[in-house]
């Protein structure tokens, strides 16, 4: 089992890519609650350059809601992250986590089906794009 989805698409700008995902993350009921520029990061922490790579850390409320009662400490897997990034022949690649697979250590049924949701979310997201 693969831990992740992704798509790869061409001819597109970086930051329209971002905005995109955004949209369709919110069109399928989840936010964003971090975005990290990890090409930022890179530069100002350790001096490096990076490619254009960005996480964003989307939540759906009511999944992560359910997750949480389900599981008190599921939180330490939340939120479902997803990237976005450049490729080096200048494509951008888009992937998002598997919940199913990162949860499958986690014996718990209840939860088992509720990341098969977020995971069903989250490859429409990619698939859309």
């Amino acid at each position: 089992m693969t831990y992740y989805f992704a798509k790869t698409v061409s001819g597109k700008n970086f930051d329209d890519v971002i905005v995109q995902v955004t949209d369709a993350l919110k069109d399928a009921g989840f936010g964003i609650l971090t975005e990290i520029d990890v090409r930022a990061t890179m530069k100002k922490k350790i001096g490096e350059d990076f490619r254009d790579y960005c996480i964003l850390g989307a939540c759906n409320p009511q999944l992560a809601h359910q997750a949480l009662l389900a599981e008190d400490k599921i939180g330490t897997m939340l939120p479902c992250n997803v990237i976005v990034q450049a490729t080096e022949n200048g494509d951008i690649e888009v992937a998002a986590v598997d919940p199913a697979a990162s949860m499958q250590a986690v014996d718990n049924p209840e939860l088992a089906h509720i990341a098969e949701t977020v995971g069903d979310k989250l490859k429409q997201v990619i698939d859309r794009l």
